[in-house]
């Protein structure tokens, strides 16, 4: 018998596939291992705001971990447990880095603000970006000047979108060069994405400060299913961590087992295997 009394799901790739809804069958596994006992927490990179409606669809009574953990929020009560922004300092300095390529039209660049979507104009991607997270972006213009305008603004998340994934893959290197682990954590959640939070903002932390500090549990009463690289130290963090069959190979490696495709519902999958 498993001993797994907490459940933490992405959504993107993992709850979630093309429908952007999440399937009948995923939804009666989640619910039966919810009749067990065990609860389910959310753990995305999404906004709080676009995520809301996975958290209230699985019936979770825990705080909401978004933004990859840079912001984990009761939405029962309000209550924010952490919020660890961007430092200025290191945002204007990837603003500045990634100028050149957003000039070129090689990429789009969002910064998260108050759970709202600050861009410096509406294009093309952002409208497709705004469909599906299902949100209002906010017209900033250049944002280098706007933060220096409003020297308040605590910047949750940078994310630069591209629809070349090998511009992504070139800035993570590139960037995981010239900064620490310390400064900044950089990731991607989908691979036309590059993300930027503060180094104490990631899952596999944010799930241990759920896991420990709020419930009282171990790693190994803790189960994580995730599809991407951003999902990686949670699937590390669990004592069972499950990526999905399109994780790329490194998140492969890292898991205890490898469930099938989100078109496969490969979270219901996971569940009955381990917790049914």
């Amino acid at each position: 018998m498993s001993n797994i009394q907490l459940l933490v799901l992405d959504i993107d790739g993992t709850l979630s596939g093309r429908s952007n809804q999440i399937e009948p069958v995923v939804l009666q596994a989640i619910q039966a291992a919810q009749a067990k006992g065990i609860q389910v927490a959310i753990a995305t990179g999404r906004m709080y705001c676009a995520a809301l409606r996975f958290h209230q669809a699985v019936r979770s009574t825990l705080p909401l971990m978004s933004y990859q953990g840079a912001l984990i929020k009761d939405p029962l009560t309000q209550r924010i447990h952490r919020h660890s922004p961007l430092s200025r300092q290191h945002t204007l300095k990837l603003l500045e880095h990634l100028a050149p390529l957003e000039a070129e039209q090689a990429l789009s660049i969002h910064l998260y603000i108050d759970d709202q979507l600050h861009v410096r104009e509406i294009i093309a991607d952002t409208k497709d970006y705004a469909a599906r997270s299902q949100i209002q972006p906010v017209t900033a213009g250049d944002l280098r000047t706007f933060i220096n305008q409003n020297p308040l603004l605590e910047i949750t998340k940078l994310l630069a979108l591209s629809r070349c994934p090998e511009v992504v893959q070139t800035l993570l290197s590139e960037l995981r060069q010239y900064y620490s682990p310390a400064d900044l954590y950089f990731t991607s959640s989908v691979s036309t994405f590059f993300e930027a939070t503060d180094p104490q903002a990631n899952k596999g932390a944010a799930v241990k400060s759920l896991a420990e500090d709020l419930l009282g549990l171990s790693a190994a009463q803790v189960m994580t299913i995730g599809d991407n690289f951003n999902d990686l130290e949670m699937i590390q963090y669990a004592g069972i961590g499950v990526a999905m069959g399109e994780a790329p190979d490194e998140v492969k490696a890292a898991a205890d087992w490898i469930a099938p495709s989100v078109e496969q519902h490969g979270v219901a999958a996971a569940i009955e295997k381990f917790l049914l």
